[in-house]
């Protein structure tokens, strides 16, 4: 989950990549806006991320005595009424209108329209995001599945996808607007084109996308699911070098017994065949994977398979969440696993976490790569691996880089120009 940005007041946001997609397009349409107000962009994937939300709210009121405050996203829609009743709030707008100056300034103090009746994905995209490196399109929004822990699919709706043609478009702008690196994002960017004509699968939008905007250099996508990734996705993997060798999954368990409590539609093995079948036709590819620890009724056998599976696995990049109920899914009313040992187990799993990205980045000094350069110092290379640039590159240059020695997470590189 991302921290809140303080610095930035006019939004503030919270969760996702597509809030943070989101995020942009508002402050962007705020820009011309003359009112003194902050909006805050929540987030409902686990209890914490709202109660973080309800906490900055409270500070950003003592802060800002004078300003309204409007809260929306997934929070804001599933939970109205607990902000509403929130002294500190001046509005509560859900997500359908998140993107709609006056709904967000103007009309009921509370507008939070029903997200399940099949509205289109809004054609919202920012002109360029802060960020010159890399920039976030989303193709997809709203989930029809209904893992037994997860509230997102009554926060956003059901899976509505962005066409091609769309998407081809806004990378065209983003590409123009300077960006080096898209990623495509969404709440279940698997599930893109299931409600197309003729149902294409994610692999043909990558490879359409590539073929229709060949001055992309980069493109990288979010979370996946192992369960439903088609051929064309794999061909791409293996024949396009645009396509960045890192592969975030949403796996959450290891255990096949958790995993069918959860409602999910993958098991272990599935996992295992993904990445070995990812690996087999782009060797130097990485994985990444969200991982929630404690789901209830998890027992410490069903935690080591887990354990046992990112190391088998050889998992690099690990988002740990201990579990959160959430009220309202079918998991918050299953025997729970007693608070200490969640975090005792989220704490395990980030440490081995921790252990396997140092390894990972050991094995990398020495090795030659091509890094995007941020803002700050540092960059990504092509396999997600975080660099710190010990030479000046300008942001969203590609730079030829030998990483030289590790420094903590992250790895030192050197100009090999």
């Amino acid at each position: 989950m991302n921290a809140p940005d303080l610095n930035r007041p006019r939004v503030v946001t919270f969760g996702c990549r597509l809030n943070a997609f989101e995020s942009e397009v508002l402050r962007e349409r705020l820009e011309g806006v003359g009112a003194d107000a902050i909006v805050v962009n929540t987030c409902a994937v686990t209890a914490e991320a709202t109660r973080q939300a309800r906490q900055t709210i409270r500070k950003l009121r003592r802060e800002n005595p004078s300003a309204r405050i409007v809260v929306t996203g997934c929070a804001a829609q599933v939970d109205a009424a607990a902000f509403a009743a929130m002294p500190e709030v001046d509005r509560v707008v859900g997500n359908r209108a998140k993107l709609d100056l006056r709904a967000l300034f103007a009309g009921e103090r509370v507008s939070v329209p029903d997200v399940m009746d099949g509205m289109p994905v809004p054609a919202a995209m920012p002109a360029r995001f802060r960020a010159r490196a890399r920039a976030f399109l989303q193709i997809q929004q709203g989930c029809d599945h209904r893992c037994t822990f997860c509230i997102v699919p009554f926060a956003r709706g059901p899976s509505r996808s962005v066409p091609l043609d769309a998407v081809a478009e806004r990378a065209r702008a983003l590409v123009a607007a300077g960006h080096v690196e898209v990623v495509l994002t969404g709440v279940d960017i698997s599930s893109w084109g299931a409600d197309l004509t003729g149902r294409p699968a994610l692999g043909a939008l990558v490879r359409g996308l590539l073929r229709a905007v060949p001055e992309l250099r980069r493109l990288r996508l979010s979370s996946l699911d192992p369960a439903v990734m088609d051929d064309d996705l794999f061909r791409a993997l293996a024949e396009e070098e645009r396509l960045m060798p890192h592969l975030h999954l949403s796996l959450q368990s290891l255990d096949d017994l958790v995993l069918k409590r959860m409602k999910r539609r993958h098991g272990r093995k599935d996992a295992a065949a993904f990445v070995a079948r990812a690996r087999a036709v782009r060797p130097e590819a990485t994985f990444g994977a969200d991982l929630i620890a404690g789901f209830p009724t998890e027992s410490a056998a069903m935690f080591e398979n887990t354990v046992r599976g990112a190391a088998e696995l050889d998992l690099t990049f690990l988002h740990v969440f201990p579990y959160s109920p959430r009220p309202g899914t079918p998991a918050a009313r299953m025997p729970e696993v007693p608070t200490a040992v969640r975090k005792e187990r989220a704490r395990v799993l980030r440490r081995w976490g921790e252990a396997a990205l140092a390894r990972f980045l050991r094995s990398r000094v020495g090795a030659v790569a091509e890094v995007l350069a941020e803002n700050d110092g540092t960059g990504r290379a092509t396999d997600w691996t975080p660099v710190r640039l010990a030479f000046a590159a300008p942001e969203g240059a590609v730079v030829r880089t030998q990483f030289a020695r590790v420094d903590g997470d992250v790895l030192v590189g050197e100009s090999a120009a």
